[in-house]
């Protein structure tokens, strides 16, 4: 080997070791937990696509906290978190959740960075959203109302406003009340809602500047030279890969990519700097709002109702938008979903999560296949049309009707657990790294570490 070829292993080896976490399902799947147990191994978290339309509930210590928009690493002293430029930000929402941090005595302010590239929400955004679903009425898309996906409509029609705007008053005036025009014209000639107020929104969007300034930074070049300094980065995805906008089960999606490859358009990270992509899957399948849902329990005779055991299951998951408060629905765990998931992600291993929720049941059922106009298919389709018309195959285990929660060994697990979940591995192709026993963050089976490669 030359001299310059081992001094470029040499470098390699030097560099950070970076991990994404992306949801494989219809979001909901514990991803925050998880975020916050592996930050014990990284120096930066970050947040690469959404909005404050995601919400990360965390348990330490018995202690609730519920995330939207800083990454779930703000929980750990010491650790930077950053908000990239794929993040549409509603100013108002990130100010509530820092105050609401900083009166439970976590230190904010100079550890949470801001890419002067994220797309900004403003009032109009909102106000557009509620309209719209409004207005749809039955049909509904199941949006949260927050103005995500008005905000990244402007986005890509390159007329929205982004952070690095606010530090410009005569431009961010201008380009606001285009913006404005444009929005309000909408509202009062196609929506028939109010107008929203030009000096009302400057104003307000202004006020933000002084308390967000300290904030700014450009967070591609920072996670560059961390990277290069030898620190692990976290990139923590929000929403689930069937939510995703290309990916998922459109037009019921989310109004971003929440794929891994995201990670690296929405933070300005090189592709090739992302070695580890953990999918995130529960035990069993939750979907909020509208859209197919192959594997769902519900009462045959009143399909709007669930099962009794998909009533347990949200019951005993505690299955509520932890954002919106809405219920979930619920359904046994689909593995030809999750198949679609892992080619999209190229998932590297699972996390399965709320194990325990399963404790109770005689028998646990699996999704491994769909019968579509009476022919066998083994992955999900694209696409709502193609998805609702799936009809679930599945394989039938029996339950272990015995406590999982707090286990952090996978040789305590009941053998019928761990049947179901080997079994898993078959039909999906990926290993299972790590097992969620329970809420609380050291209710954990690790079996494969994804910073170390092994445990």
């Amino acid at each position: 080997m030359s001299a310059s070829a081992d001094q470029s292993i040499q470098a390699i080896a030097q560099f950070g070791r970076n991990v994404v976490v992306v949801g494989t399902q219809w979001g909901d799947e514990g991803k925050g937990k998880i975020v916050d147990w592996l930050t014990d191994h990284s120096q930066g978290v970050v947040r690469f696509q959404g909005g404050h339309n995601a919400g990360h509930t965390l348990i330490i210590g018995g202690k609730k906290t519920v995330l939207r928009l800083i990454p779930s690493g703000i929980m750990r002293n010491g650790i930077a978190c950053y908000i990239g430029n794929g993040v549409v930000l509603s100013l108002c929402a990130l100010f509530k959740e820092i105050s609401e941090l900083e009166d439970a005595g976590i230190n904010v302010r100079n550890r949470l960075f801001v890419s002067e590239a994220a797309t900004l929400i403003l009032p109009q955004h909102i106000e557009i959203d509620r309209a719209r679903e409004s207005r749809r009425g039955a049909s509904k898309i199941g949006t949260t109302g927050r103005g995500i996906g008005p905000a990244y409509e402007d986005k890509f029609g390159r007329r929205a406003l982004r952070v690095q705007d606010l530090f410009n008053k005569p431009i961010f005036e201008e380009q606001l009340r285009e913006n404005l025009d444009f929005h309000n014209f909408v509202l009062t000639q196609y929506l028939g809602a109010p107008a929203v107020d030009f000096h009302k929104t400057l104003d307000l969007m202004l006020s933000y500047t002084d308390r967000l300034a300290p904030m700014i930074i450009d967070v591609s070049q920072r996670l560059y030279d961390e990277n290069n300094a030898g620190r692990n980065l976290l990139f923590e995805g929000a929403q689930g890969t069937l939510l995703d906008i290309d990916h998922g089960t459109y037009p019921f999606v989310t109004s971003s990519n929440c794929v891994s490859g995201a990670a690296a358009a929405g933070a300005g990270i090189g592709p090739h700097k992302l070695h580890y992509i953990l999918g995130i899957t529960k035990a069993y399948c939750t979907r909020v709002g509208a859209g197919p849902f192959p594997s769902e329990l519900y009462d045959v005779d009143n399909p709007k109702c669930q099962d009794p055991i998909g009533s347990m299951l949200a019951s005993v998951g505690k299955e509520f938008g932890s954002v919106t408060g809405r219920p979930r629905r619920t359904g046994w765990l689909d593995a030809a979903a999750l198949k679609r998931s892992i080619q999209i992600n190229g998932v590297t291993g699972l996390c399965i999560t709320k194990l325990d929720v399963l404790d109770r049941l005689d028998e646990v059922r699996l999704c491994t296949g769909y019968k579509i106009d009476g022919l066998d298919v083994d992955i999900l389709p694209l696409g709502a049309s193609q998805v609702s018309r799936c009809e679930p195959v599945y394989e039938t285990f029996p339950g272990w009707e015995k406590n999982t929660v707090g286990v952090r060994e996978w040789d305590a697990l009941p053998v019928e657990a761990q049947a179901y979940l080997t079994r898993l591995e078959k039909v999906t192709g990926v290993p299972i790294d790590m097992v969620s026993t329970g809420p609380d963050r050291d209710e954990t089976i690790l079996l494969r570490h994804p910073f170390k490669g092994g445990v």
